[in-house]
């Protein structure tokens, strides 16, 4: 089983990859910080020595850099099975007074990272009649709410973009899963004391994908919300 995860060299991402690798799958990962992807990398060859890991810096909010990736993907392996689009970026504000070109930045990194490298491995899943990718979206892309500004609105973007790949996929028994996290515990909430386990842990969405890909061909988990126990903060 190849596994392809963009933004996979910490929180979420890292997470996803750690339990691919313990399914024993092989592993193609991007990151733009080059220490934090090849500790990664590190990290899961010594747990899961069996695990092939392959690893290659790119920063997914530019379109050059996502297409190489998929492509330096394609080189190593011809088949696909899994692409997790994960990589992502959020900045709070308001439309009203965010900084300019904010709008810009989310929407290059929280969904053309997605559409291009995504453009570049479906013909190879197409070929194959086979695949299932998942769309990192957010509560956000369900629900305005204050301080979302341009981040939120990158992630209705990128449920657009999965619901349209969802239809256009069908015939070619490709699944696609849009995955909705609420509040999880990664950088973004820097020095959150989550010692009472008020939100949730990486480790939870990484579960869900991973369950999402045992199916039966026949049957597609389309959307995957998933929320603290007490709601989100």
């Amino acid at each position: 089983m190849n596994v392809v995860i963009t933004g996979a060299s910490k929180g979420i991402g890292k997470a996803i990859a750690i339990d691919f690798a313990a399914c024993g799958a092989n592993l193609f990962l991007c990151a733009r910080n080059e220490i934090s992807l090849y500790n990664t990398v590190a990290e899961l060859q010594q747990k899961y020595p069996d695990c092939e890991v392959n690893a290659r810096i790119a920063d997914m909010s530019k379109k050059d850099e996502a297409k190489s990736f998929g492509l330096w993907v394609l080189d190593k392996t011809k088949q696909v099975d899994i692409l997790v689009n994960n990589a992502g970026q959020f900045i709070p504000g308001s439309i009203y007074n965010e900084a300019e070109g904010l709008l810009e930045q989310m929407i290059a990194t929280n969904l053309y990272s997605a559409y291009h490298l995504t453009r570049v491995l479906l013909p190879s899943m197409i070929a194959a009649k086979n695949g299932h990718i998942f769309n990192l979206c957010s509560i956000a892309s369900l629900q305005a709410y204050p301080n979302g500004g341009s981040y939120s609105i990158s992630k209705f973007a990128l449920l657009g973009f999965n619901k349209n790949l969802r239809e256009e996929l069908k015939p070619h028994n490709i699944k696609v899963t849009a995955v909705y996290p609420g509040a999880v515990m990664t950088e973004s909430w820097g020095d959150f004391d989550n010692s009472k386990q008020r939100i949730m842990e990486a480790s939870d969405i990484a579960a869900m994908i991973v369950a999402a890909t045992k199916l039966s061909l026949q049957a597609v988990v389309e959307d995957i919300i998933i929320r603290p126990q007490l709601g989100d903060l």
